[in-house]
């Protein structure tokens, strides 16, 4: 009976991490570019830009002040926010984290 207990939790366990898993993984990934303040734009999102050799991207970011960083190449951290690009815009990135 306790053979069938401990196998019941093990599965029940498996089973829970791989779906916590596979709905909390986010895509982050780093992005290298110099940093600039956002201007006016047309599509009226984000604080920030970053230029890369590729792209524009439009950021944001609650955890850390991009302000310190204009005018800078820095690495950073973020995630793809949904739904975005929209009105002919970069897409938007939510800063998580700055090296």
């Amino acid at each position: 009976m306790k053979t069938l207990v401990y196998a019941a939790l093990a599965l029940c366990f498996i089973t829970c991490s791989t779906q916590n898993n596979d709905f909390n993984t986010s895509p982050m990934s780093e992005y290298k570019g110099l940093l600039q303040a956002q201007g006016i734009t047309s599509y009226q999102y984000g604080t920030h830009t970053l230029q890369t050799k590729d792209s524009l991207y439009a950021l944001k970011s609650e955890r850390v002040n991009l302000d310190n960083y204009i005018g800078k190449t820095i690495t950073l951290t973020a995630e793809p926010i949904e739904g975005y690009p929209v009105d002919g815009g970069p897409a938007y990135l939510n800063v998580i984290g700055v090296k």
